[in-house]
């Protein structure tokens, strides 16, 4: 271990990551209490049927009573999955997980999953021991069991769910993972109760996008982390954009759904651009609208002699433009229906024949404005789900060159007499593995524990969560709140389906009012904003600072 550590490394092992007040007692003093019954965000009639057994169950609250606690004591065998993209602290969940089954039984043991999902399909597992998890506590990545995308939906899969996890006498299964892992981990604890399995089902909030978050889940992990790492490239970008004073950095940021991502690190970082994807989409911007944007600011900046800027992107931008979404949706119809077809095409030019007269109008010709790479971009291979990679798409290359396409227009009418020399950068993976701050592993570490006291108290189709994360530990409330009270029924591949819904960026709310009222200033001034690196040593300040977005939402 120790020739492949680095000194940070060895120091964050030594790391003890601090719990809620509620949680750190000894488990015997620690009591489960109920709320109501819930109710989901919508859809409640049709979620009712489809969740007999677990739709409505209460709001769960661990609370520090003195001799009065609710914990059981005993033996535990529980299993746990990593499912899909990486963020930072999921080992920090499964430490928590470990440590807490072994406070409530020494003998209570932990089994991890191999690969994600397709782990327990597969029967692939590990025992987890503390010597196997020592190297992994306090660092990044999900290399102690990898992650897998394999969905569990189909009856037979529950099926052989069961019978594996009961073949490993196991009491309860946790899910690590986002919205759509916590949705699949709800159907299995229904169709585990339906079935008569004595086998818990405990889901924990993951993604480092953002878009799984309510009012009782107050962010997912990995969020604070891997926005202090892309805030911290974008801050050194800038440092360099204002040194070099000749550059435009076009920089697309992690973030398909919805753009949280995006505005917290504007408010870290007071870029001279920032597109937020949801009020593109309120405003029905048209690609035209969003180049006119762009180029008025670059206009203006070079104006005042400053041919240089930083714009921010999120990743899911095209899907939030009226035309490009139309045209993403007819492409992946016409695609649908002509799979095996469109497999035997040889090359572009014969892709884009065979795509183009198939389109609506309108549609064929936003795909004929698009630049050549765009378009070629739009046709390669499909996801899982015959859909377009919209990652895949180039958008900040996009926005450049239709940004350059435009400035060349204005310069013949002397519009525009500045330099605009572009960089494109796209900020993913960077991020979804570094080692967790503070709060990352704090809050992960809470999440384990409390996933242990759930499944201690008899709960399945929860998912662990702690609120008041701004208060500190003493003003923090860990508890469990029920899968199907954040789900609604949306329109999938053409079925209904029940899933956890989104959470998009609110324009209403206070973290894009006090972005909306700042960026016209950042627009033409230079304010850059250095966050640096994120700190594990030093004082609170530092250390114990959780997102700008999260501060905001909770004053």
């Amino acid at each position: 271990m120790n020739d492949l550590c680095s000194n940070l490394q060895k120091e964050r092992y030594a790391y003890m990551p601090k719990l809620p007040e509620n949680i750190a007692a000894d488990f015997q003093d620690i009591l489960a209490e109920y709320g109501e019954p819930t109710e989901a965000i919508a859809d409640q009639g049709e979620l009712k049927k489809i969740f007999p057994h677990t739709y409505g169950k209460p709001v769960a609250r661990f609370l520090r009573r003195k001799g009065k606690g609710s914990i059981k004591s005993g033996v535990l065998n529980v299993g746990v999955i990593l499912s899909g993209g990486q963020a930072p602290g999921g080992h920090n969940v499964i430490a928590g997980l470990f440590d807490g089954l072994k406070k409530i039984h020494s003998e209570s043991k932990l089994i991890g999953f191999l690969g994600g999902p397709s782990g327990i399909l597969k029967n692939n597992f590990t025992g987890i021991t503390e010597e196997f998890l020592a190297p992994y506590r306090n660092t990044g990545g999900f290399d102690i069991i990898a992650s897998g995308r394999t969905k569990l939906e189909t009856e037979e899969q529950f099926a052989e769910c069961a019978r594996v996890l009961e073949s490993h006498s196991i009491n309860a299964l946790v899910v690590i993972g986002g919205d759509d892992s916590n949705t699949n981990a709800a159907l299995l604890a229904e169709y585990l109760l339906r079935e008569k399995h004595a086998i818990q089902v405990i889901g924990v909030p993951k993604t480092i996008d953002g878009d799984l978050k309510n009012r009782e889940v107050e962010i997912s992990f990995g969020f604070d982390t891997a926005c202090k790492v892309y805030s911290e490239l974008i801050g050194n970008i800038a440092r360099d954009a204002n040194s070099a004073r000749k550059y435009w950095h076009f920089i697309k940021l992690m973030g398909r759904s919805a753009s949280h991502i995006a505005l917290e690190c504007a408010l870290q970082t007071q870029p001279n651009i920032c597109l937020i994807g949801e009020e593109v989409e309120s405003r029905c911007l048209t690609l035209r609208d969003i180049t006119d944007q762009l180029c008025d600011v670059i206009c203006k900046r070079s104006e005042a002699g400053a041919n240089f800027g930083i714009a921010l992107i999120p990743e899911g931008l095209v899907e939030f433009i009226p035309e490009m979404r139309a045209l993403i949706a007819e492409i992946n119809e016409i695609l649908a229906e002509n799979a095996k077809y469109f497999a035997t095409l040889s090359g572009f030019d014969e892709q884009s024949e065979f795509i183009n007269p198939r389109l609506s109008r309108d549609a064929s010709w936003t795909f004929s404005s698009l630049p050549w790479s765009i378009q070629r971009q739009l046709l390669m291979d499909r996801d899982p789900h015959g859909n377009v990679q919209v990652s895949r798409i180039e958008t900040e290359r996009l926005l450049i060159d239709l940004a350059e396409n435009r400035l060349q227009e204005l310069a013949v009418k002397g519009k525009f007499n500045g330099a605009f020399t572009p960089q494109n950068h796209f900020f993913g993976y960077e991020g979804r593995c570094a080692a967790p701050s503070n709060f990352d592993a704090d809050y992960c570490y809470a999440l384990g524990i409390t996933a242990v006291l759930l499944i201690s108290s008899g709960l399945t189709g929860y998912m662990a969560n702690v609120r008041n994360l701004h208060k500190g530990t003493s003003g923090m409330m860990a508890g469990g709140i029920p899968l199907t009270m954040m789900m609604n029924i949306e329109q999938r591949h053409g079925k209904k389906k029940p899933v956890i819904k989104k959470a998009l960026v609110d324009l209403d709310d206070k973290p894009f009012k006090t972005f909306k009222a700042k960026r016209e200033e950042w627009a033409s001034a230079t304010m850059y904003r250095h966050p640096g690196p994120i700190q594990y040593f030093g004082p609170a300040s530092l250390t114990e600072a959780s997102t700008i977005t999260l501060q905001l939402e909770q004053e």
